[in-house]
């Protein structure tokens, strides 16, 4: 993987999760089409495409886009909390995505790091566990510690403030569009961390 780094001194580094430091996007995609088809939906309508656009977003909000798609009345929490426990119960077959986590170690210590994600708190905490980064980082925001996701600044502008760094000395690193946009809007400069669009089959 080669990932195009700005040029300058930056005074800490904040990174998305899933996709970035964690390879568990496809993962990810099969515990939304398992948490869908329980709920009614058929699973192969949630395309992988999808999937990948709407990287950063919070769960609630993926599936009430679902219902404004394909006329749907999908119960968003409920959803969300299926997703989360087939997740969870998946959650072993995860793998670092190397480049990106080498760069977390390659600055531990010496700046400040933070993780913003729109996954559920216990997921990207269970996560970073699982890969043996989760001290590496001085502060985690989730969804339910702003009024707005990505492609919203929140995260990141939270992830600053908690940091004690101005916005404009952070590098963000995200794998998604969404994530991306966000960095911008919180005048921040971004590391994109390509995903490959592989579908993968996991056994439970």
């Amino acid at each position: 993987m080669t990932l195009s780094i700005p040029p300058g001194d930056f005074d800490a580094y904040i990174f998305d999760c899933d996709g970035t430091l964690i390879d568990s996007m496809p993962l990810h995609l099969h515990a939304w089409r398992a948490a869908l088809e329980q709920h009614g939906f058929p699973p192969e309508q949630f395309t992988e495409k999808m999937h990948y656009d709407y990287a950063g977003m919070p769960g609630p909000a993926i599936v009430c886009r679902l219902n404004e798609g394909f006329g749907t009345a999908l119960m968003p929490e409920a959803v969300e909390a299926s997703k989360l426990a087939w997740f969870l119960a998946h959650h072993h077959k995860i793998k670092p995505v190397q480049a990106v986590v080498d760069i977390a170690l390659a600055h531990a210590g010496r700046k400040p790091m933070a993780v913003a994600s729109g996954s559920d708190a216990e997921i990207v905490v269970q996560g970073l566990q699982a890969i043996g980064i989760l001290e590496l980082f001085q502060t985690i925001i989730t969804p339910v510690d702003v009024a707005r996701g990505k492609p919203a600044p929140d995260m990141f502008l939270l992830a600053a403030n908690r940091m004690g760094v101005a916005p404009e000395r952070c590098l963000v690193f995200e794998d998604g569009l969404l994530g991306i946009q966000a960095a911008e809007a919180a005048g921040m400069a971004s590391v994109f961390v390509p995903t490959v669009l592989a579908e993968t089959e996991f056994i439970a």
